[in-house]
């Protein structure tokens, strides 16, 4: 492994345990560790009931850091008491292990299938050429094993995630808990000065909105959602908040939490107890120019969103109290989702200023088009497309050309359904919400941005790097069941 891996995975604590969702609440035992003795600092790791997940470390082979992944299933019987409820993760029964990688590093990752069923995995915000993308060319069968390779090229420090993303079988496979955080470290000075030490001040903070159902299965349509005989379910790292407010100790004055929201279909709206202000440092992918204070946070599904919690200038434990609303923007419930104190007695230093530059693509000559999102009933449209099988998406393909800068207008035609848009490949910047200029974390990249009914949002972006005449990427609604039901078409970026 490079020195540049090297000092990255031995100033982060690996923590031990594997994460299960037959033994939930266990896993708040955190045991410290690090890969390799040079620059090892001390650390103290947090504490609480809130599981976190463990740090999946790379074994180096020929230069290449290799992270070995499994998906496999499980089952949980702790969430609904007397039944048994089918789960499936990455290297345990729920949700996945965090890898941590920087830009520049090679990385492979050698991902085995024992779920009994085909599946993919996408790196969701991960700019990979299309063959490696983990889209649904990316097709892993059962018993068998894919083994991408690349060289991290983000330019960012970032929070990505992982899941599947088969053809109409991406809800049933991320609800049983197919999901992991990919964190990438720039190697900045301003992605330093934040806590960044994973495990002591930096965690992931994986929400799932979701619902049980009468026979004891996770929900995978909307009608599950909202049967009478359903129990809801907030879940933060696999832990029911709905059921108990999980807690999280750290030893330090700061704290980053890097939330996740990885629910099916809902929306989640996060703001402190006491009303106080959060610090937002990045959008789902990079850090924003400069720390956003913001009374509440609304995330979309597969959008990502890092707060800073100043915990030595409140006097006692901050609460994070989480709205969740469905997808006609109707609320479900609103609970304590997160308590979060510290033992530090000692102020933090101040957050920088500045965090990032983010200069505006130029979008002289740039290439427009317009996608209208819709349905007709159940199935979910774009431009009048249902995209449920290969064959459409080969038909129907947008076709751009490598180096291209594209202007997008994305339009949610229905009058009270709300869709968001995630763009596979490159970030993108937006240039308007409802005909406004964007303001707060809007000014940042991002790559999935909520589109709210009757309204359109414009979005820039250019197309580097990657370019295939025969692997493609997605362009999609990322409320999973949309998804599932035709919300998607492929994207050709040809050299």
């Amino acid at each position: 492994m490079t020195d540049t891996c090297n000092k990255r995975v031995s100033r982060r604590h690996v923590l031990a345990g594997v994460f299960g969702a037959g033994a939930l609440a266990a896993l708040a035992t955190i045991s410290k560790g690090t890969s390799f003795a040079e620059e090892a600092t001390t650390l103290v790791a947090a504490t609480g009931t809130l599981p976190v997940p463990e740090q999946l470390v790379a074994t180096e082979s020929d230069g290449v850091s290799v992270f070995t992944l499994a998906a496999g299933t499980g089952t949980d019987t702790t969430l609904i008491s007397g039944k048994e409820i089918e789960t499936a993760g990455y290297n345990g029964t729920f949700l996945g292990l965090t890898m941590i990688v920087s830009d520049g590093e090679k990385v492979r990752w050698d991902i085995t299938n024992n779920l009994g069923d085909e599946t993919t995995v996408h790196w969701h915000g991960l700019h990979i050429a299309p063959s490696a993308d983990g889209g649904p060319q990316n097709v892993i069968e059962a018993g068998g094993t894919w083994s991408p390779e690349t060289t991290i090229n983000q330019g960012e420090a970032c929070t990505l995630w992982y899941h599947p993303h088969g053809l109409g079988t991406t809800a049933e496979q991320v609800t049983l808990g197919l999901a992991g955080m990919l964190i990438v470290d720039d190697g900045s000075a301003e992605n330093a000065a934040l806590p960044h030490d994973y495990g002591a001040d930096d965690s992931p903070i994986i929400m799932q909105s979701t619902a049980i159902t009468s026979a004891g299965a996770f929900a995978t349509t909307n009608n599950n959602f909202t049967a009478s005989a359903s129990t809801l379910k907030l879940l933060v790292n696999g832990f029911s908040a709905t059921d108990t407010t999980p807690t999280l100790s750290v030893a330090y004055g700061r704290v980053r939490l890097r939330l996740l929201n990885a629910s099916l279909t809902d929306s989640i709206t996060l703001a402190r107890s006491d009303g106080g202000a959060l610090t937002q440092v990045a959008s789902d992918a990079g850090l924003l120019a400069a720390p956003l204070s913001v009374s509440t946070l609304r995330i979309s599904p597969g959008e990502r969103a890092e707060i800073v919690l100043d915990l030595t200038a409140a006097d006692t434990a901050v609460t994070l109290n989480a709205t969740v609303r469905n997808t006609t923007n109707g609320t479900r419930y609103t609970v304590a989702m997160l308590q979060v104190g510290s033992t530090a007695t000692t102020a933090a230093d101040a957050l920088p200023s500045v965090l990032n530059t983010i200069p505006a693509l130029d979008a002289t000559g740039a290439t427009t088009r317009t996608f209208t999102l819709s349905n007709s009933g159940a199935s979910m449209l774009i431009n009048g497309i249902a995209g449920t099988t290969m064959d459409i998406m080969d038909a129907n393909a947008v076709m751009t050309t490598l180096g291209a800068v594209e202007q997008w207008t994305i339009t949610n035609s229905s009058t009270n359904i709300y869709h968001n848009f995630h763009l596979h490949d490159v970030p993108l910047q937006i240039v308007s919400v409802a005909g406004a200029a964007p303001t707060g974390a809007n000014l940042g990249w991002r790559d999935t941005v909520e589109v709210v009914p009757g309204t359109s949002v414009v979005i820039r972006m250019q197309f580097t790097d990657y370019a295939d005449n025969e692997f493609m990427y997605m362009l999609h609604c990322h409320n999973v069941i949309h998804e599932d039901d035709g919300m998607m078409l492929g994207l050709m970026v040809m050299g």
